[in-house]
């Protein structure tokens, strides 16, 4: 095995189409997904009886209306499939998601007036396909699917996996007789009274509210409770201490800021250990993240951004920010700038690390199309 690593961070938000590239042999490659949220439509409105009213009787029985408990009562049970099948969508050829029967993409409004339904179908589909994602990359890819704190050589970064939801624990609250000084008989009839009225109370709610969710609470991963953190925990952890001569980076979407602040935090063992970095429609900012002087210059000598354009791939795409060069990735969508640039960007590693090898200044295509500029 080569002592090459490749860190691939991922997206905050990405669309539906699915797409995927290859990984040559004799590559050690570090990936990073994203969650998948992307652009939600859809709207949700209630419809109560006409009411002859005045104004503040009108305000008044408005205020006391809550429209959320209203849109969960008439809505169709939470019981979504549990399958691709189930929904009657199919990824094809190409890696686009589509309808098995109608051949069109990913609809969003299937049910009308029903907002918190579709919400809820979409993210029981997009847990779906994130579990068929995996299975692609520890199927195609050869790639380990395993948990921090285990493993090295190949890795894949997710960044946006923070915490997990859990219900929240049920709270006991003791009885007022619990501490009187009533008589036991008085007691034991009050406690029965109060259970039977709570036991009243609870299937009301459950027939009034039967798609009531449980509550639940987010704990956060120790040490990984943002993306910047898991990005600086996966660096201590397992690129600074691998055997890896070449470290390279493919950063795509938020994962860019991640690294710069991955840079700001470790920027000598960065610099000592990563050879080139590909970020993909990165929205990092090295002014709002206050990047020193000495990592924008690093970032334009070792780092190159594919961005979203309508230009052919590699055209030289203007850039206010003094971080790096800018190129275009041969597409417009956001979520595809990675998968249209991977020929460049493997191209672009190989020529980095020769020129390293070869102890002489690299001369890359990319980096030739750079534009300059000056100090502020």
């Amino acid at each position: 095995m080569r002592n090459d690593v490749s860190v691939f961070c991922g997206p905050r938000k990405c669309g539906s189409n699915l797409v995927g590239a290859r990984i040559p042999r004799g590559k050690v490659i570090t990936t990073a997904r994203g969650s998948s949220t992307g652009e939600l439509e859809g709207h949700a409105s209630s419809r109560l009886p006409p009411q002859p009213c005045s104004w503040g009787q009108s305000s008044d029985l408005l205020s006391r209306i809550d429209l959320d408990e209203l849109m969960k009562k008439d809505e169709p049970p939470l019981d979504f499939p549990d399958t691709l099948e189930g929904f009657e969508y199919a990824f094809n050829e190409k890696g686009q998601l589509r309808h098995i029967k109608t051949g069109e993409p990913f609809v969003f409004n299937y049910r009308e007036d029903l907002h918190r339904w579709n919400q809820k179908r979409y993210e029981a589909l997009g847990e779906i396909i994130t579990k068929y994602v995996y299975e692609l990359l520890e199927k195609d890819c050869n790639l380990k699917k395993i948990s921090i704190p285990e493993g090295y050589g190949v890795i894949v970064l997710n960044p946006n996996e923070n915490y997990i939801e859990v219900e929240k624990p049920k709270i006991h609250v003791p009885s007022s007789s619990d501490s009187s000084d009533e008589p036991a008989e008085k007691r034991e009839r009050k406690d029965k009274v109060s259970k039977e009225t709570k036991k009243r109370r609870d299937f009301y709610e459950k027939y009034r509210n039967p798609q009531r969710e449980k509550e639940m609470m987010q704990l956060y991963i120790r040490e990984n409770g943002s993306p910047e953190e898991h990005a600086v925990y996966v660096w201590d952890h397992f690129i600074a201490q691998s055997a890896a001569e070449n470290v390279f980076f493919v950063a795509h979407s938020y994962g860019g800021l991640a690294f710069v602040e991955l840079m700001i935090q470790r920027e000598a063992d960065v610099k000592s250990k990563v050879t080139a970095v590909a970020l993909t429609d990165s929205v990092h900012n090295v002014w709002h993240q206050e990047a020193g002087k000495t990592i924008r210059e690093w970032m334009r000598e070792n780092c190159c951004n594919w961005v979203s354009s309508s230009e052919p791939l590699d055209t030289s795409v203007e850039s206010m920010l003094p971080d790096c060069p800018r190129v275009s990735a041969g597409t417009d969508r956001h979520e595809l700038t990675s998968w249209k640039s991977f020929p460049s960007i493997f191209k672009f590693f190989t020529e980095a690390s020769e020129a390293k090898t070869s102890s002489l200044k690299p001369a890359l295509t990319r980096r030739s199309h750079r534009i300059k500029h000056e100090e502020l």
